[in-house]
């Protein structure tokens, strides 16, 4: 185990490398690489999250057991000790499995039911939310001769935490920015308009089943999986965990995730029952579609840890109304108005409302209404 001295220093670089504001997979490649000097792991799975619903997405990964990778997400969701959820809001957002189950890892459905079979001796899990959303969750695998992770190790995580859910954070905002460069391409992400809505049949075990015409156009914009899965995101087996996990009383959040594709664009997945019809269990159907707008404001005021107030502020500035209007919305006077979008200009790095919608919703879904309209209008 590292020194005390040691899992300081390292703590400073991790700090150094979360407010460079990386992009969030090369933010997740350096820490993984400093992490892996003073708490060793010989595994990991490191997705990042919805913000509302916690439900993973853009996952990184190292796993002993790819060709397993439904049943691994199906068992994370489902199982309740160590959750992500359950960490979020804690004094210590870190845990292991041997702590959680009281040095009793067969209580774990998940180590149970597939870990014991890798060899896998403990699971370092670590929450990264904050007041303005769940940004993804990390597991470090050990097994072997590895040993378990110990109380220092597991503190060294969970002070980290708070660090990495502001880079994280920041690394979505810088997204969107980055993004917005796509101008009128943003809605575009394949040289031609996003898809229709596609539906996915998945059984009780996460297998799909079936798919309309339109699924395959809407899964070659989502990160591909480790073989042999690579036709299947984990976003889709993700977001089908998220809704066993719902119907089984693990976890409340929605079986949903909004899910960048590429060029400001972001499609909505989210999963449901299907009609039982005759004799069986009912499949599981998860729909994928474009990202409503409404959908894009929420995540977006996430990302930039904007208010109540300036949230909804966006949401109604995207319906067209002039300052006056909305001054009358808000109960606030016109020039606190002024004074809620400088605010956001800054949060943002903007500098006009049309600038501003531009980047939330995506150059191409702005009406001409909403970005013409002027402080005096």
């Amino acid at each position: 185990m590292a020194t005390s001295w040691a899992l300081s220093r390292s703590l400073e670089r991790i700090g150094y490398l979360c407010r460079d504001v990386l992009d969030d997979r090369e933010l997740r490649r350096e820490v993984l690489a400093e992490l892996g000097k003073v708490v060793p792991f010989s595994a990991f799975a490191w997705p990042l999250t919805d913000p509302e619903s916690a439900t993973g997405i853009s996952p990184m990964a190292r796993i002993p057991c790819p060709d397993e990778l439904p049943e691994l997400i199906r068992l994370k969701y489902l199982t309740a000790d160590a959750r992500w959820t359950s960490l979020m809001g804690q004094r210590r957002p870190a845990t292991t499995l041997l702590m959680a189950t009281g040095g009793r890892p067969a209580r774990s459905r998940l180590w149970n039911g597939l870990l014991i079979r890798y060899g896998v001796t403990d699971v370092l899990s670590v929450v990264f939310a904050d007041k303005h959303g769940c940004w993804g969750w990390l597991d470090l695998w050990r097994g072997g001769d590895e040993g378990t992770f110990s109380e220092p190790e597991t503190d060294f995580l969970a002070t980290a935490a708070p660090l990495l859910a502001a880079g994280l954070r920041r690394s979505r905002a810088a997204q969107w920015q980055r993004d917005v460069g796509g101008g009128a391409g943003a809605r575009t992400a394949v040289g031609k308009s996003l898809p229709p809505q596609a539906v996915l049949v998945l059984d009780e075990r996460l297998a799909v089943r079936g798919q309309t015409a339109t699924a395959g156009d809407w899964l070659g914009l989502l990160q591909r999986g480790p073989r042999p899965y690579e036709g299947i995101p984990a976003e889709v087996l993700n977001v089908a965990a998220q809704l066993l996990a719902r119907e089984a009383g693990v976890d409340a959040h929605q079986a949903m995730s909004r899910v960048p594709v590429g060029h400001g664009a972001w499609a909505l997945l989210r999963s449901a029952r299907m009609d039982p019809g005759k004799g069986g269990a009912p499949p599981l159907a998860v729909t994928i579609q474009e990202c409503p707008a409404a959908d894009r404001l929420e995540a977006f005021a996430r990302c930039f840890a904007l208010t109540p107030q300036q949230h909804r502020l966006l949401g109604l500035a995207a319906g067209g109304l002039s300052t006056s209007e909305l001054a009358a919305a808000l109960q606030i006077r016109p020039y606190t108005v002024q004074d809620l979008f400088k605010a956001v200009f800054v949060a943002c790095g903007v500098r006009s409302r049309g600038a501003l919608l531009g980047l939330a919703l995506g150059a191409a879904a702005v009406s001409p209404t909403a970005a013409s309209a002027s402080d005096g209008r």
